[in-house]
């Protein structure tokens, strides 16, 4: 019996050992278990704080875009009435400016009056027996080199002023009649290039179009740099369509746009070519 027992001794402490050794391993593999829970705990907690942080950016983020949108939509409205008072201040200017070429077209005109009227009493002489013989032109009535004018002749400026007060009255011949004098008297006076240019306005209201068309040729020729220079290309460009010269009109056309490409009526020739195309 004592050898049995001295027999199974040994394995029965193998055995007990072997207990002994799954239930450390058991307790830590537990530890470890729990280490990593609380390692995921915290870092679970940590990321919801990024998480609440990043909500909460976005949320700064969200607001400060509104702001901006805000104040985009203000500064928008304010630059359209910027703009708009502007082009208020523009035509304002405009007006006073044509205001301001009209006031002193009409002095010239009432110093040339008063000019001739000196002139022409200091010429007259003293015997009644020669009051009505004709005076001769006063100096400086024409521009250098114009052809001296007769006495009863207005001055540039006034038959300027005079045949404009005729066309604006709807009476567009005898309008022609004295932007023809002026034209004639005073070639080179300062006016001219506006005379040129309203003797053509003249013919078209009398309804003589190829007589237009050779007063806006001339404003073309003699001063291409004139304001109504523009103006007077584009109505020849109107003027060759109408007769069925298609080519001769975008050829027009086409040397206002390079001529005088600033001008509105180089806007109105590119929508014009657009039309035509």
């Amino acid at each position: 019996m004592r050898t049995v027992f001295r027999r199974l001794a040994p394995v029965a402490l193998v055995a007990t050992g072997a207990c002994f050794a799954t239930s450390n391993d058991v307790k830590l593999l537990q530890s470890q278990v729990e280490t990593l829970q609380q390692a995921q705990s915290r870092s679970d907690v940590a990321r919801a704080a990024q998480l609440t942080q990043v909500i909460a950016s976005l949320g700064l983020v969200r607001d400060s875009l509104g702001i901006m949108s805000t104040r985009m939509i203000k500064m928008q409205g304010d630059v359209r009435g910027d703009l708009y008072d502007l082009g208020q201040q523009l035509i304002q200017v405009q007006q006073l400016t044509g205001q301001s070429q009209n006031r002193l077209q009409d002095l010239r005109a009432s110093l040339e009056a008063r000019n001739q009227q000196e002139s022409s009493g200091q010429a007259q002489p003293a015997s009644p027996t020669t009051s009505g013989a004709a005076v001769k032109a006063p100096t400086g009535a024409g521009a250098p080199g114009a052809t001296p004018a007769p006495s009863n002749v207005p001055g540039p400026n006034q038959l300027y002023q005079l045949s404009m007060e005729q066309l604006q009255r709807g009476s567009p011949s005898a309008a022609r009649i004295g932007l023809q004098t002026l034209l004639q008297q005073y070639p080179t006076a300062d006016i001219a290039p506006e005379a040129q240019f309203y003797l053509g306005e003249a013919y078209r209201a009398e309804g003589n179009a190829p007589a237009a068309d050779s007063a806006y040729a001339v404003v073309l020729q003699r001063f291409p740099k004139s304001p109504h220079a523009p103006t007077a290309l584009y109505k020849r460009a109107l003027y060759m369509e109408q007769q069925g010269n298609l080519t001769g009109a975008r050829a027009a056309l086409n040397d206002l746009i390079t001529a005088y490409p600033r001008s509105d009526e180089a806007a109105l020739a590119r929508d014009h070519l657009r039309d035509m195309k």
